[in-house]
């Protein structure tokens, strides 16, 4: 714990729009007495989404896990049934899996986009031949190799997850992450690039979507059947978004641009003021991928650690942390199999740091963060 007596800067929290956007939609669920979860603000959130990144439909949750889960329920997944599932990732992307009793099959990374490696994908197909769907992430902001691994899904006629937590507003190919696969997730936990304190969101991408979003919401609200009586078939989920969270989101999602550029300008001075120290490389940049960069992550390989970066960042009030831990090295999945790309996840993860991108940093904060790390090559 610092005593220095300087001002905090975050790793990343909640930035709530100066326009107060967020504000009149929450008040307008006050005013209707819709605090509840449905209401218009969480019917236009839903909507307003869609349009924004060109889904065919969403269903408005709890949480990203939430969604998750509700999308491999979608997809069919159950006892038994193999998922493949990025191993380089937040425990949230893997564990709905465990909920449906399905197995995950953990896959390594590749150095280019520090996301699921397309040659462990097409190693794993080869020893699981029947596989229910494959969870792909994208890390930090980062887009995945998304070509390359639709064509491998496709030539086995399995249905992509795209975990999208991180990458809110980060296009591919000039398309929006979360709209590649059958299904996409996003969250707006609070330290993510919008937020709606806690929430999230299942997008629909494929020939059905508006039946399959209808079903999630059904499921999502406690498979509650249109009986005058309380009338279940169907196990269901308390997972329904608020109208009031839903009006925070509304909000948020008017300055989505804005932060994205703002996490962008945070990572480019980060480039040009530490990029050059010897031993320090900032996570990869292609120009086929406009990378959201919620997270500037580094990697070091010099007389630097990670652990001594982050101690002297902590000793001046400057909050970072290491890289996701993979999914294949967490005690609880022990027993899952692991695909290997040459160990690349773990090398990402004992090598790395999240530096402070808080949409609030200053000039002089980033100058402050740059001129700690600085002095640790003096």
């Amino acid at each position: 714990m610092c005593d220095c007596g300087k001002k905090h800067i975050f790793l990343a929290s909640p930035h709530m729009s100066e326009e107060k956007y967020e504000q009149a939609y929450v008040k307008e669920a006050f005013d209707t007495n819709w605090i509840a979860p449905l209401g218009e603000n969480v019917n236009r959130f839903e909507k307003e989404m869609s349009e924004k990144l060109g889904a065919k439909a969403a269903t408005a949750l709890t949480t990203g896990t939430a969604a998750i889960h509700i999308g491999l329920k979608t997809l069919g997944v159950g006892k038994d049934d193999i998922v493949f599932c990025q191993s380089l990732t937040f425990s949230a992307s893997a564990n709905p899996i465990i909920y449906q009793n399905a197995i995950p099959v953990f896959i390594d990374s590749d150095e280019d986009t520090w996301n699921m490696s397309p040659d462990a994908l097409e190693r794993a197909f080869e020893k699981y031949p029947n596989v229910k769907a494959v969870i792909v992430v994208h890390l930090y902001g980062l887009s995945a190799d998304m070509d390359r691994i639709i064509d491998i899904c496709n030539k086995h006629n399995v249905p992509i997850i795209e975990d999208s937590a991180e990458s809110l507003g980060t296009t591919y190919k000039g398309k929006y992450t979360g709209t590649f696969g059958h299904l996409g997730i996003i969250s707006f936990n609070g330290n993510k690039i919008i937020t709606t304190s806690g929430g999230g969101m299942l997008l629909f991408n494929g020939e059905n979507a508006e039946a399959e979003a209808k079903k999630a919401r059904f499921w999502a609200t406690q498979s509650r059947e249109p009986a005058r009586h309380y009338q279940h078939s169907e196990i269901g989920y308390n997972y329904r978004m608020s109208n009031i969270v839903a009006g925070i989101g509304r909000g948020q999602l008017k300055v989505l641009d804005n932060r994205v550029e703002k996490k962008r300008y945070i990572y480019n001075y980060y480039e040009e003021h530490i990029g050059s120290l010897d031993g320090i490389e900032l996570m990869p940049m292609h120009e086929w991928s406009k990378s959201n960069c919620w997270l500037t992550a580094i990697t070091l390989s010099d007389k630097v650690t990670p652990e001594r970066l982050m101690n002297a960042l902590e000793q001046a009030n400057i909050e970072s942390r290491p890289i996701w831990k993979p999914m294949h090295m967490q005690p609880v999945f022990a027993g899952c199999d692991y695909i290997d790309n040459g160990r690349v996840a773990q090398k990402i993860f004992e090598n790395g740091v999240c530096l402070p991108s808080d949409t609030k940093m200053t000039d002089e904060d980033l100058v402050r963060v740059c001129k700690e790390i600085r002095k640790l090559w003096l």
